[in-house]
């Protein structure tokens, strides 16, 4: 454990049994969609490099137009 994590559990640990529970809550809620999003992103690696080919191609190709970031 770091001792960054091991800081915020000695803080955790002196709040009430409310707090604890809540705050546990949300820890465990954000491990689960940060594995979630791995999961995701590693299912869809193929089909994200196949994209990034394409849009390499398509600019190559001179298929593209640049963003005009003040338009958005």
């Amino acid at each position: 454990m770091t001792s960054l994590l091991e800081k915020a559990f000695d803080l955790a640990s002196k709040l009430s049994a409310l707090e604890q529970n809540i705050l546990a809550r949300i820890l465990l809620d954000e491990i689960e969609s940060e594995k979630k999003w791995d999961e995701l992103f590693a299912e869809s690696e193929d089909f994200l490099a196949q994209m990034a080919v394409e849009a390499l191609r398509e600019e190559a190709q001179g298929m593209t137009t640049e963003l005009d970031f003040n338009k958005l």
